[in-house]
């Protein structure tokens, strides 16, 4: 066995789920590491593999704390050490861990149990407080750069905003749990499990993330621009044709010079050629 097999061999190996009470399976034999005069083979395999799972279930206990509150302890261990075995980690960086638990809880919702609809609104707005927190910008346009830009003008928004339509308050849970911690008697109302319509923007403003909560139009609007619709496309998908300028001009005019004042849109040409640059 070649050095590179043998990297790739152990790596396979501590990357396997880990069975039962932690252990490395005994038909894992590992019979080429040396065993010492304390510990077997398989054993001393067993303290890597443990190493590296205990961390990635910890990165996830770091980005997913509204979840674990939410789901309780012991069933959010159980969802993810699921996840974990059916969508491996693929990434350089732990920050994409958990990229594809919205998926994966969509199609295992008995994980969840009767608290599914709480824990994906919860699982939608926490990836979406990592992406807000860590994902590039491009070079924003003001509110200066608005006043010459046409209807059929096409702007996008900052790669690092989300807008979620969100059925529960997860985001007031979610506030509680920044500033109180888990152990807060306030998390154990029922208030927040209510189902309770809300529209947010989740962004970045001077290093900080954010919950913007927005109106239903506002909401329409700017999912219709990130969606790549044109401005006037995106006003008449929220609003309709016939009151886009008669009723409504200013007030809309009004939420695009706010949200540019946040540095929210750029232009939707930078953005193409940066996703070339990276493609080639």
């Amino acid at each position: 066995m070649t050095l590179l097999e043998l990297q790739r061999r152990m790596a396979a190996d501590i990357m396997q789920p880990l069975g039962r009470g932690d252990r490395v399976p005994i038909r894992r034999k590992a019979v080429y590491i040396k065993p010492s005069n304390r510990l077997t083979s398989r054993e001393r395999l067993e303290i890597y593999s443990r190493s590296y799972w205990y961390r990635l279930i910890d990165s996830l206990h770091e980005d997913f704390p509204g979840l674990r509150s939410v789901l309780g302890p012991r069933q959010f261990d159980s969802v993810i050490r699921a996840y974990l075995a059916d969508c491996p980690s693929r990434s350089f960086t732990m920050r994409d861990l958990g990229s594809r638990l919205e998926a994966w809880l969509r199609r295992n919702s008995a994980y969840a149990g009767e608290r599914f609809a709480l824990a994906l609104n919860m699982v939608r707005l926490e990836w979406a407080h990592i992406v807000a927190w860590d994902t590039g910008a491009d070079e924003a346009l003001g509110v200066e750069d608005l006043a010459g830009i046409g209807p059929d003008f096409t702007l996008k928004l900052q790669p690092y905003i989300s807008v979620l339509d969100l059925q529960y308050p997860v985001d007031e849970l979610r506030l509680r749990l920044n500033a109180a911690g888990e152990s807060s008697a306030a998390l154990r109302s029922p208030a927040w499990r209510k189902p309770k319509a809300r529209f947010l923007a989740v962004h970045r403003l001077n290093q900080s993330v954010f919950y913007k909560e927005l109106s239903a139009d506002e909401f329409c609007i700017l999912e219709g621009i990130r969606d790549g619709q044109t401005v006037a496309g995106a006003i008449e998908r929220a609003i309709g044709e016939s009151s886009i300028y008669a009723d409504c001009g200013e007030q809309i005019s009004g939420w695009f010079s706010k949200w540019a004042q946040l540095g929210w849109f750029c232009r939707a040409q930078e953005r193409s050629n940066d996703a070339n640059a990276h493609a080639g």
